[in-house]
């Protein structure tokens, strides 16, 4: 049982590190996107 808790503790820290990269590389995309707009 405990065995279960564990792995979905991890599955559950590996998923929320998972959105935290995507959420960055939005926020990246977006900060790269505004400012290459600006030097046109």
């Amino acid at each position: 049982m405990k065995k279960i808790i564990v792995l979905a503790l991890v599955a559950l820290g590996a998923f929320a590190i998972y959105r935290k990269i995507q959420a960055d590389r939005a926020e990246l995309d977006l900060w790269t996107e505004a400012t290459a707009a600006g030097e046109n």
